[in-house]
């Protein structure tokens, strides 16, 4: 990354960089923490009344919290967790979903040395009973809407569970609101933990078997923040910045991409419950003058089918980040044209996140490319046996065992972290190929990989194709047992708006040709089944695995 070198040492630490024997590293002082990144920063009489979160309710009315009074609401939260007997490593289940209530319970429990579990709304009572039995939370923040539908049958599904305090609550448990007006003694000392202390358990979105508890230390927003700077196109500290995800914020994309980098920065993050869809996000993007983003390249696909939205909408936005899978160059080519922002794609996991990346700013973005290796990371391609690949070949992904960004571990589960070592390295299963240039280029999952005819095929570049033509407005890609091939390539295609009643044999030629003539005949689809839409995992992905499974069992049948 030649745009850095000239760097001063100033420059660069405002962004968490050092340099170390002439090669540029992550900046990880031993007491971050991440409250003490976050609103404790902003603490100041210069800072302490600028506006930290907006919540847009139902109705269109807003509701605003200063740093100052997060500071306070968290606070009075914190001692009433102390009562409750929570201290240095318990674990506190956050189930607030796109609150307020949320980003303020992840800074209380902080304050007393506790390790926030993120619970998504979306998960189903089997997999939030699976996560909370595992790590065995005494303690669940939630809110009435998530409670309700649980609150029967609680005691068999949450046998650890001793305390639930829930938001806006009309059942018998204490309200979570009323305990965050907790009077704080005078004498309140916090409990801050270290750089290597747990902060975070993340529950993977479970596309192979239940969901795995990963865990974070407090280090990791402090390992983001060069990475968070260049995504965010190094804009994250201008003065109107306005932050907005519909990403779920018991994930990385919604809580490490985007409410920790607004409250690093000292700037507000806007929030809403509020379904998403294009046109409802268009409109809310204006009223809030939102700058800077996360969406997933599915939202970012959903928006494209406005074809001129800054005539519609007076949009601030300037700046996308995007990961979690791969990005169309035609997708790229609409939010750099028709909606005039920089939109930088960034790739990493839960465990290991934040490898390879762009940044307009400092380098040339390649459509379809990822983007090249982020300063303070080792990234290399292999094959099965750990060996380099050649610039243009396929490779596994794989980095340094003492990654920055590296997670602690899996919780209970030391035989689901083996599956991550090659040799020397951390291994991701996913697939790549790497230019010449240092640029790489995502080629699928290895567990996803089609092997048909003695080809080695994989989704993504079939389902990048098929979302460049106009007629299709989301693809997911799985192979389909073959007794001659192996496998074949069968696609899922959801029609754009304009093709819903066109939906046809003739569509399914000029879609496999459309195929054929941008990739390879072999690359094809041999089957193409028209949806309406997909089943999702958590964390906002097409489940391929859903689809994968359907798959064989019709083989099977």
């Amino acid at each position: 990354m030649n745009s850095l070198d000239n760097w001063t040492v100033e420059a660069l630490a405002r962004i968490g960089l050092e340099r170390k024997d002439g090669l540029l590293s992550i900046a990880i002082p031993e007491d971050s923490n991440l409250y003490a990144m976050t609103v404790g920063r902003y603490l100041g009489a210069d800072h302490r009344d600028r506006r930290a979160i907006t919540l847009e309710h139902p109705d269109g009315s807003t509701e605003h919290l200063t740093f100052a009074e997060v500071e306070q609401l968290s606070s009075a939260l914190a001692v009433r967790l102390r009562q409750l007997g929570i201290g240095r490593g318990d674990y506190v289940g956050i189930h607030c979903g796109l609150r307020p209530e949320t980003a303020i319970a992840h800074m209380a429990i902080c304050k007393v040395g506790g390790v926030a579990v993120t619970l998504s709304q979306l998960y189903g009572p089997d997999t939030l009973a699976h996560a909370l039995n595992d790590c065995q939370a005494a303690v669940l923040l939630t809110t009435e809407a998530a409670w309700a539908p649980l609150r029967a049958d609680a005691a068999d599904l949450f046998p650890h569970l001793s305390d639930v305090l829930v938001a806006q609550c009309t059942g018998n448990e204490p309200d979570l609101n009323h305990a965050m007006q907790t009077p704080v003694p005078d004498d309140f000392v916090m409990d801050l933990t270290g750089a290597d202390d747990p902060a975070l358990l993340m529950y993977t979105s479970g596309s192979t078997g239940m969901p795995k508890g990963i865990l974070h230390g407090h280090r990791v927003l402090a390992s983001y923040r060069p990475s968070i700077n260049l995504f965010f196109n190094l804009s994250l500290d201008d003065e109107d910045a306005v932050f907005w995800s519909p990403s779920d914020w018991a994930w990385v994309g919604g809580l490490l991409d985007m409410v920790f980098p607004a409250w690093l920065a000292g700037r507000p993050i806007v929030t809403s419950e509020a379904r998403f869809s294009a046109e409802w996000a268009f409109d809310f993007m204006a009223r809030h003058k939102v700058t800077h983003t996360f969406l997933a390249p599915s939202a970012i696909r959903r928006l494209a089918q406005t074809p001129d939205p800054r005539t519609q909408h007076a949009l601030s936005l300037r700046v996308i980040c995007t990961g979690g899978e791969a990005l169309a160059a035609e997708i790229l080519e609409w939010a750099e044209g028709a909606l005039g922002v920089v939109c930088n794609e960034f790739y990493g996991m839960t465990e290991v996140n934040h490898l390879i990346g762009n940044c307009a700013q400092l380098y040339p973005r390649r459509a379809g490319s990822m983007g090249i290796a982020y300063p303070g990371h080792r990234v290399m391609l292999v094959d099965t046996d750990g060996k380099d690949v050649a610039p243009g070949e396929v490779g596994e992904i794989v980095t340094t065992a003492d990654a920055p960004t590296r997670y602690l571990g899996y919780l209970n589960n030391p035989d689901k972290e083996a599956e991550l070592c090659l040799g020397p390295f951390m291994r991701t299963h996913d697939l790549a190929v790497r230019d010449t240039d240092g640029y790489y280029w995502y080629k699928g999952r290895s567990d996803d990989l089609i092997k048909s005819s003695g080809f080695r095929i994989g989704p993504a570049e079939i389902e990048e194709c098929l979302i460049a033509h106009p007629a299709v407005a989301d693809a997911a890609v799985v192979g389909k047992p073959d007794k001659e091939r192996g496998s074949i390539v069968k696609a899922f295609v959801k029609p754009s708006r304009d093709y819903a009643d066109r939906a046809d044999a003739d569509l399914v030629e000029t879609l496999r040709q459309h195929v054929r003539q941008r990739l390879a005949p072999y690359k094809a689809p041999r089957e193409i089944t028209f949806v309406d839409s997909f089943e999702m995992t958590s964390s906002g992905k097409i489940n391929r695995k859903v689809l994968r499974l359907a798959e064989a069992a019709d083989d099977e049948g």
